[in-house]
């Protein structure tokens, strides 16, 4: 008898679809990786997903949201960009950032505004280029 493949280790995370006048996406790039990925993270204690991520877009990107105007896309699940045999478990949130311009903070390393077509030549995360990466 095979033994079945163990279940896979999940990372429970926060993310956000930002997109521009023009159609774009927002991915960010953590230092120390090549994936691009939404931003967002992991939750704190007692944090719900959506403080998780007000939390994590002002302390990475400089983006002030408040938790009550994110608007919920559900739960999607991936295989992790940056720890091999994980799977990521993302609260997904569209998010309008207004006029608020994106600033590359804490442990990220470069930002980016990319679509399917722009995003060909880049190490696009499984989560994003899955569901969230716009035709154009």
């Amino acid at each position: 008898m095979i033994p079945d493949d163990p279940p896979p280790r999940r990372i429970h995370v926060s993310a956000a679809v930002i997109t521009d006048a023009d159609g774009r996406l927002l991915l960010v790039r953590k230092a120390g990786t090549t994936a691009f990925m939404q931003p967002g993270g992991k939750p704190e204690a007692g944090e719900t997903p959506a403080e998780t991520l007000a939390r994590e877009l002002a302390e990475e990107v400089g983006l002030r949201v408040r938790a009550d105007e994110l608007e919920p896309l559900g739960s999607y699940a991936a295989s992790a960009a940056n720890e091999p045999g994980f799977e990521v478990v993302a609260e997904v949130f569209r998010v309008d950032i207004g006029d608020q311009q994106p600033i590359p903070d804490a442990e990220i390393a470069e930002l980016r505004w990319v679509t399917a077509a722009t995003a060909s030549g880049l190490e696009i995360a499984p989560l994003a280029r899955e569901y969230f990466l716009p035709a154009g």
